[in-house]
């Protein structure tokens, strides 16, 4: 096997701590070029004044992004009350002019409760979501109109952490999709004093956190080192959160070709991870009726062992 077929066989997740000012595909172009690999790919954009918990699929493991970029999220959010801007954060003009807040904490936290649970939100003009096949800021930019579509999401839980007028800084743990930016516009309308974010740390993606992530400065030195390989997580790690079953080497043998195995009696969850016998992701299996409707089976939806 030459070099380029052993870098085709890495398999796995890099955790990046992403520093501000960096796009993610930075990050990605960073990635490919100090692994040589060129699959790789992010699950999750990070805008380029935020920070923080970035992951990397590399390898065959990027088949995984449709599921782990649907992971939760978590964030430290700056946000600075008594200003609007056309971007929702410090990089646009400003709508509506700042001025000093007269709002106390109790005030704030009772409005930033309203926000938990399913909500409706608009993507920011400035955002990357695609209208028509061409990226909502690139046609903000042009002073076009954007119309975008609201969409359903999901916020778990919010909390002020620290309370420093005008600068309130809040954890916020919501679905995938949300946008912390608009998050922080909204409020400043219900609190009808206007707000925007100027600092965007992301503590958690999935089940990944801070504690996993490397700088990628550091990261850059482990590829010119050479010992990279030491932050490289198995891909399994990924979606470490799902169920998962225990695949013997026949069963192994069947889901590689694609066939369904028999699941064996009782409940079971609708998707789950197949893994073999050493602990290697070998599948993502779906819960399956058999043709005759008698028993349930496992039906290989994305298969990851060769």
């Amino acid at each position: 096997m030459d070099s380029q077929d052993v870098k085709n066989a890495i398999s796995g997740v890099l955790v990046v701590d992403k520093p501000v000012g960096m796009t993610s595909h930075d990050v990605v172009q960073a990635i490919r070029a100090g692994t040589g690999i060129r699959r790789a790919g992010h699950t999750g954009t990070l805008d380029p004044r935020a920070s923080g918990v970035l992951v990397i699929l590399i390898g065959p493991a990027v088949r995984l992004s449709e599921y782990v970029s649907a992971s939760d999220k978590r964030y430290q959010a700056i946000i600075r009350l008594g200003g609007s801007t056309d971007t929702f954060d410090a990089d646009g003009r400003f709508t509506r002019a700042e001025q000093p807040v007269n709002i106390t904490e109790e005030q704030f936290e009772a409005t930033l409760k309203k926000f938990e649970g399913e909500i409706i939100q608009t993507p920011p003009q400035y955002s990357a979501v695609k209208v028509q096949g061409r990226k909502a800021y690139e046609m903000a930019r042009q002073g076009e109109e954007v119309d975008l579509e609201p969409r359903k999401i999901q916020v778990y839980h919010l909390e002020v952490l620290e309370w420093a007028p005008p600068e309130v800084v809040i954890d916020v743990h919501c679905s995938s999709g949300t946008y912390v930016r608009s998050l922080a516009n909204d409020l400043g309308e219900a609190l009808g004093c206007g707000a925007y974010l100027v600092g965007l740390r992301r503590t958690k993606s999935g089940r990944f956190s801070l504690r996993d992530a490397v700088p990628l400065r550091k990261l850059q030195e482990a590829f010119q080192a050479g010992n990279w390989y030491q932050y490289l997580i198995p891909a399994a790690e990924a979606l470490a959160d799902w169920p998962a079953i225990e695949l013997n080497p026949d069963e192994v043998e069947e889901v590689r070709h694609g066939h369904r195995i028999r699941a064996a009696e009782g409940e079971h969850p609708q998707m789950v991870r197949g893994v073999s016998m050493q602990g290697e992701l070998v599948a993502l299996l779906a819960l399956m009726p058999s043709e005759d409707n008698t028993y349930m089976e496992w039906q290989p939806k994305k298969v990851f062992f060769s």
